[in-house]
């Protein structure tokens, strides 16, 4: 189980310390530790899980799972729900030109989600400095002092990296600093390769003092400290100038992302399942393919839970779920796992007619994401999507049904917040198949294309073989390259085989930004997607300024001048 989480409670108590902040009061307030009580080992563990425990401390407004920033962005997703006022922002984001600075500006949200997700990364990093500055001021009263620094520098990073690639430039807060420096930091004291620089340190010193593989699950290792560290330094070797063109791949950056995941699989710890379904179902996860998870907990001592409170909105409208229709495949994606006689990608093509589930074969990896008319849900044969009568606005967005990040309606790990589902299904962050493929990508940008060839092939060959679950409910027909002719065939494939393997999951829009193809790809998809979904008609993405969201209009505010806005806005 998920033994993380039996900490909470101390955690809560400890975390009393890491949330005070100026006041005007002089008033002690009653109920808080002080720093010297806090300052030995155990309560700083406390410390560490209150930082662990704000990694699923999110929501659909703000959620560590980036469907809205991640999938609507890339053309991978339509927003859904009841219409483009539900949840403007999101609706926003699918148009590209409405996003603005202040997003608190435009009714009907009066909420800033953008500063929101800002302002819940930034609290997650003061978790950790706190925490850090207990472990700094006392280091002999703590044992184990530099694994419980690397677990927070750890979670500290993650947040980082997640306002890194939806900001850019952003300030560096660390440990270290005091208050006033605080105050008047700034979003360009760093350059843009000086915070991958930062981000990547942090990893790196996680990767050096933490144990290979930890006993409680969740906790941070070495393993997944390198995983995290490639990952960063995969984004950083494409130096972006300031108007985000790549300019340059650094190749040393992808010989050291090529040495880390050969590290990782020589470990032999992670591994892909037998079968991909096994990733998005609640009895398996934890497993081999898991490298890095949201840890999601119900009925955990707190309030609410650390449930999928991300997709608390995304539950079909029938099939016993309740609400709320949002999270909507796009028609192109669902083209994209369309194969040729070879059981290849119809890379030009895939798009010109939309899928038929009566005589086009498709990659078995369709039917694990997306559920859609007359085909099973969730492997349950005698749960069948309905069509229009599953959907919310079936005439504006369509009737699919994202699948991975739900469960079965009756699974144990269900609970619910009114009308909205909610699942302990945990949030993947980085899968085995993701960290391969970032190996197999170094490689092709370092010419080495052939090497990449069976990395993309063992991919393939387990979706080949992931039917077992699916009910034959399409026709499946996946086969694996002979060849790579040249360095852009093999690129081609590689940036088609992660759309395929991590669909859905929240990678997409960041990988056309990473590559610098993000205009030219959503270009292509508006084009044919607007017609066939009207609602998309006034979407216009904007090169130079649209790769990243702005810096909130509040934080620029609060800077007092001291933040420089993002291109554009």
């Amino acid at each position: 189980m998920k033994k993380i989480k039996t900490l909470f409670t101390a955690a809560t108590l400890a975390l009393s310390l890491a949330s005070c902040g100026g006041s005007d009061l002089d008033v002690a307030p009653s109920g808080v530790l002080t720093e010297e009580q806090v300052s030995n080992s155990e309560n700083v563990d406390a410390l560490i899980i209150a930082a662990y425990s704000y990694l699923g401390n999110d929501h659909y407004t703000a959620p560590n799972f980036l469907w809205p920033t991640g999938n609507l962005r890339a053309g991978d997703a339509h927003k859904g729900g009841n219409g483009p006022g539900d949840i403007f922002a999101y609706h926003a984001l699918s148009l590209y030109q409405p996003i603005v600075p202040d997003m608190e500006s435009f009714p009907p949200d009066l909420i800033d989600l953008n500063n929101k997700k800002w302002v819940r990364n930034y609290t997650g990093i003061s978790r950790a400095n706190s925490a850090l500055a207990v472990i700094a001021n006392a280091p002999d009263a703590i044992e184990n002092s530099a694994a419980k620094q690397s677990e927070l520098r750890f979670i500290r990073s993650i947040f980082y990296f997640d306002l890194k690639i939806h900001h850019k430039h952003i300030p560096w807060i660390d440990e270290t600093m005091a208050q006033d420096q605080i105050l008047s930091a700034t979003n360009r004291e760093l350059s843009d390769q000086e915070l991958w620089d930062k981000i990547a340190a942090d990893f790196e010193f996680a990767a050096d003092n933490l144990p290979q593989t930890q006993e409680d699950v969740g906790r941070a290792s070495a393993l997944s400290a390198k995983a995290y560290l490639a990952k960063t330094l995969l984004y950083q070797a494409y130096e972006q100038n300031e108007l985000h063109q790549v300019i340059n791949i650094n190749k040393d950056k992808l010989v050291k992302v090529v040495a880390l995941v050969d590290e990782i699989e020589q470990a032999g710890v992670y591994g892909l399942f037998d079968d991909y379904a096994n990733n998005f179902l609640f009895e398996s996860e934890n497993g081999k393919e898991s490298v890095f998870a949201i840890q999601r907990s119900l009925n955990d001592g707190s309030p609410d839970g650390r449930g999928s409170w991300p997709s608390a909105l995304n539950a079909p409208m029938a099939g016993g779920f309740g609400c709320c229709g949002f999270h909507v495949p796009t028609d192109n994606f669902v083209n994209a796992f369309k194969t040729d006689q070879q059981g290849l990608p119809l890379f030009g093509s895939f798009n010109d007619f939309n899928y038929d589930m009566t005589s086009d074969s498709v990659d078995p990896r369709l039917d694990h994401t997306v559920a859609m008319e007359g085909k099973p849900f969730k492997y349950d044969e005698t749960l069948i999507h309905g069509g229009d009568s599953w959907a919310r606005a079936p005439g504006i967005y369509g009737n699919f049904t994202a699948m991975k990040d739900l469960e079965h309606p009756d699974c144990s790990c269900r609970g619910e917040n009114g009308p909205f589902p909610i699942f302990s299904l945990n949030t993947p962050l980085i899968r085995y198949s993701d960290v391969l493929l970032w190996k197999a990508e170094a490689l092709i940008e370092l010419d080495r294309y052939d090497e990449a060839l069976p990395i993309i092939n063992r991919i393939r060959e387990r979706a080949k073989q992931s039917t077992d679950k699916l009910n034959n409910a399409s026709i499946y027909n996946i086969g694996l390259y002979t060849s790579f002719d040249s360095k852009e065939q093999a690129r081609a494939a590689l940036r088609f085989e992660r759309r395929l393997e991590l669909g859905l999951e929240g990678h997409r829009f960041f990988d056309l930004v990473r590559w610098g193809i993000a205009k030219e790809t959503i270009d292509s998809y508006l084009a044919i997607e607007a017609v066939r979904k009207p609602y998309l008609v006034d979407a216009i993405f904007t090169k130079g300024k649209h790769e990243y969201l702005p810096i909130p209009n509040q934080q620029m505010i609060l800077s007092g001048g001291s933040y420089t806005q993002n291109p554009g806005y």
